[in-house]
């Protein structure tokens, strides 16, 4: 069960992670989103940390 749940934080990080380079490729990137995603991800990153 932990492994699993470690898996999905993991997959969870690099959706992040794709999202915000996804974005930030885009001509006039949403500063707003891309610093919500990655508030999200450092969140994610703490979780897997704490484990």
């Amino acid at each position: 069960m932990q492994q699993a749940h470690l898996s999905a934080l993991e997959q969870k990080h690099a959706g992040l992670e794709a999202m915000i380079a996804a974005e930030n490729q885009r001509p006039h990137p949403d500063d707003t989103l891309v610093a919500r995603l990655k508030k999200e991800k450092l969140r994610v990153k703490e979780v897997i940390a704490g484990m």
